[in-house]
């Protein structure tokens, strides 16, 4: 079996479990267990609580401790196990601490797969850049065949969402060890400070302006993509409250109205070699910026009436939103950090911006929502909601094309750039 196809395999699955029951949980949540808003609010945070300390930790002890296939291998079979759990509870609360749990597994896997993929990839001699996005697309594939296969099996509002999601992550845990072999680049080297005997010499990127500024920019795009995660659903589920509305199918099926979001990812993804080649990472990540702005605008004036083109349109701009940062921006680390701390600077990379991102987007924008935009009948108010968040992402775009200073040459083969690292 060639890398590529293994590789494949790792990122469908990857994202298969994902797709399971992250745009279904809501429906598990109020009309299976029937439990309230304010204990729900708090299971998203898990996502962005477990990515602020873990990404960055297992990606040292990949650099310095254990193979990297291996560590991802473990820490999917410990999800797995969380996901057979949580069907079986009955509080919110032990919900929750079960549900963190399995987020302190998942999330490292996200980078730990990346490091994964681009050593695999380098070894073999293949171009990164040109090799990548396209083993990256089945990722989205996978997390669309989630999301329909949970709906065609009438699993939206069953249990039966996180035991697929757990079968897929336990067989994931195993395949992972027949991986190609990711050994820990740091592991023979001399001990050295104390910085690097904690492995911690990703975080002294934060003394290079350059580095310290994309993560900045990071962290401002995570919370853009846990706005569009929290309320994409539940924007289109409040339409059931109008009678000209309740009975369309975008209303009734909006998960799958939302998956052409995941569908216009698999076409970005393959175009960004030529946008990279093009226009350089800096534009690339402009152009995702602009498009966050296009998501909440549409989202703001279109319904599911005569203006379901805009939502879908806002379906199809989310591709280039998400993907050509987050890809983008993968590539960029790769290239501006050394093979010794590849792992732990991607964990950084994901600490930036499913972590603090998240969590910042998800507390401020519920104190936002619930402090200003709520009628007199505590119902949102979308129109003024979707518009804020496009101001936000207008105004990351004009300060990042102020503030990200850097000059890509995109015609010249990507390399690993060595970062200069202070010596304490």
């Amino acid at each position: 079996m060639s890398i590529k196809l293994r590789l494949i395999i790792m990122g469908f699955l990857q994202f298969f479990i994902w797709g399971a029951w992250l745009i279904t949980i809501g429906s598990f949540w109020f009309q299976y267990k029937n439990w309230d808003n304010t204990d729900f609010g708090i299971i998203f945070s898990t996502m962005g609580l477990a990515s602020l300390f873990m990404p960055a930790l297992m990606g040292i002890l990949a650099d310095r401790k254990i193979n990297a296939e291996k560590l991802y291998g473990i820490l999917h079979i410990g999800g797995a196990l969380c996901l057979f759990v949580l069907p079986s509870i009955s509080t919110p609360k032990t919900f929750f601490w079960v549900m963190f749990l399995n987020m302190i597994f998942y999330m490292p896997t996200l980078a730990l797969a990346i490091t994964v993929a681009y050593t695999a990839l380098k070894k073999g001699g293949q171009d990164v850049v040109k090799s990548y996005p396209p083993i990256r697309v089945w990722g989205t594939v996978g997390f669309i065949v989630a999301e329909w296969a949970v709906s065609l099996l009438g699993f939206e509002t069953s249990p039966n969402q996180f035991y697929l999601a757990g079968a897929a992550s336990l067989f994931l845990g195993f395949y992972a060890f027949t991986l190609p072999k990711c050994p820990p680049p740091s592991s023979n080297q001399p001990t050295g400070t104390f910085v690097s005997q904690m492995g911690l010499q990703a975080f002294t990127l934060f003394k290079q302006r350059k580095m310290a500024v994309f993560f900045f920019f990071a962290m401002l795009l995570g919370a853009a993509l846990q706005l569009t995660n929290a309320y994409g659903t539940t924007f289109l589920h409040d339409f059931e409250s109008n009678p000209a509305y309740k009975d369309l199918f975008v209303v009734k099926h909006s998960a799958i109205i939302i998956s052409i979001s995941q569908i216009s990812e698999t076409l970005f993804i393959l175009a960004i070699p030529f946008f990279l080649k093009r226009f350089g990472i800096k534009q690339v990540m402009l152009m995702s910026m602009v498009a966050w702005v296009l998501r909440f605008g549409l989202f703001a004036y279109g319904d599911p009436g005569s203006g379901l083109w805009m939502i879908i349109l806002s379906c199809i701009v989310y591709g280039m939103a998400f993907d050509f940062f987050n890809i983008s921006g993968s590539l960029f680390v790769e290239n501006e950090t050394t093979p010794t701390i590849r792992a732990s600077a991607q964990g950084l990379f994901m600490m930036m911006t499913n972590g603090v991102g998240a969590v910042i987007g998800s507390s401020v924008s519920g104190w936002l929502i619930q402090n200003y935009f709520l009628d007199a009948n505590g119902n949102k108010e979308w129109f003024e909601i979707w518009m804020t968040f496009a101001a936000y992402a207008l105004f990351v775009a004009l300060l990042f094309l102020v503030m990200f200073r850097y000059k890509h040459y995109p015609n010249e083969p990507a390399k690993n750039v060595e970062p200069v690292l202070p010596v304490e």
